[in-house]
């Protein structure tokens, strides 16, 4: 079995594909991040979502299986 990461419990492989397309890595990660109770960090996400955000997500997705996790409110 596939381990799981963080879109929506999909497996790795797919979610770094949805974490490198710019579009769905927005979407993916302000819908998780609203999901997990982090308004302020979802709110940040559709904020800032096409800039620095998104590439310290592609990074962490890659490196670590993570998305980035701030602002646990």
């Amino acid at each position: 079995m596939a381990s799981k990461s963080d879109y929506f419990g999909l497996p790795y492989i797919v979610s770094v594909i949805l974490a490198i397309i710019p579009v769905t890595a927005w979407v993916c990660g302000f819908i998780t991040r609203f999901a997990d109770g982090k308004i302020v960090a979802g709110i940040i996400r559709l904020i800032f979502g096409f800039t620095i955000v998104w590439i310290l997500d592609l990074i962490l997705m890659i490196v670590s299986k993570h998305i980035l996790r701030i602002l646990p409110v």
